[in-house]
């Protein structure tokens, strides 16, 4: 596939994914909680997510603000 698509629907579909990741961050923050007790290994799993989906939003961030997380790494 070989979409052309114009600099404003790149930054909203780049918003867009951004959106995701917040809620697929969020969702794995809050299932790592609700396991930590029970269930250390799948605890463990979200929170592999949770990084994950954390690293992603640093990415986004970047191309979304250049310089946001600069002198973090």
């Amino acid at each position: 596939m070989t979409d052309v698509v114009d600099s404003d629907e790149l930054l909203r579909r780049i918003q867009r994914a951004r959106a995701c990741a917040v809620q697929e961050e969020q969702t794995w923050r809050r299932r790592t909680d609700e396991l930590s007790g029970s269930d250390p290994e799948e605890a463990r799993t979200a929170e592999v997510r949770t990084l994950a989906y954390e690293a992603v939003l640093t990415v986004l961030d970047e191309i979304l603000t250049p310089g946001k997380h600069t002198g973090q790494g």
